[in-house]
């Protein structure tokens, strides 16, 4: 066992010696290992050697919960529009910078979901609302349409008949559907145009996105004009009698 032993080990040492003093051993290719970064500003992860530490970048992760833009957003084109009187067009580019505004996921799939809205700054929304009220006389607008959803009570039904949105059927039985886009909307300022007929929100697959931009912290300021009334009548009088809330009755023929 012994001499098996020793026998073995010196075969070992032999073949160290003889590969150390060979010329044919050589380094692998430098194209085999990770080549340090100059980047510092992404994720990374560290290597350690007998005696030197190596850092290497790794892909910065994206993360997709609250969509960013980094780039500023220019209004021109829409000031453009609309000070052309190019109200298709201006709504067309409002329509445009709402997506931008929403994130990279609205880009992509070129529509803003109901869910995005909180994502627009109020500046950038309240920019756009101004210029529409700023070159249509304060007809059309975002803080518009909301005042005058809130005169219908918050009820989609009457303020799309009220600006405008949906037309009256000729049938027996009153009844409204949607305006075929774009044709038979309205994209002219004058004393026929509904107030609050611009800008369009798409509503036909439901009322979320449109009552997001309405109820966006942009507008919160614009306060129904109505309820604004009641309120200062219940505070300057106090609560009426309820006899005062019936009309006498008028027994005359």
């Amino acid at each position: 066992m012994t001499t098996h032993s020793l026998a073995s080990l010196h075969h070992q040492y032999s073949f160290l010696k003889r590969l150390s003093n060979s010329e044919s051993f050589h380094l692998p290719p430098s194209s085999l290992f990770l080549h340090p970064s100059p980047s510092s500003s992404s994720s990374s992860t560290t290597t350690i050697t007998s005696s030197t530490t190596t850092t290497f970048s790794l892909s910065p992760t994206t993360s997709s919960s609250t969509p960013t833009t980094t780039n500023p957003i220019s209004f021109d084109t829409l000031k453009h529009h609309l000070s052309t009187q190019n109200f298709f067009q201006a709504d067309e580019e409002t329509r445009r910078l709402l997506i931008v505004l929403a994130g990279e996921a609205a880009q992509k799939r070129r529509y803003v979901f109901f869910s995005e809205v909180q994502f627009i700054s109020e500046a950038d929304l309240k920019a756009i609302d101004e210029l529409w009220k700023q070159y249509s006389n304060n007809k059309f607008g975002y803080s518009v349409q909301k005042r005058l959803w809130q005169k219908a009570n918050k009820d989609f039904t009457k303020f799309f008949i009220q600006v405008g949105w949906m037309k009256k059927l000729d049938t027996e039985i009153e009844q409204y559907n949607y305006r075929a886009f774009p044709n038979e909307f309205t994209w002219e300022l004058n004393d026929e145009t509904p107030e609050g007929h611009l800008p369009l929100t798409n509503a036909l697959r439901g009322t979320q996105l449109l009552n997001s931009i309405l109820s966006h912290p942009a507008f919160e300021g614009e306060e129904d004009e109505k309820e604004a009334e009641v309120k200062g009548s219940l505070r300057d009088n106090g609560p009426k009698p309820l006899t005062s809330l019936f009309p006498k009755p008028d027994y005359s023929f």
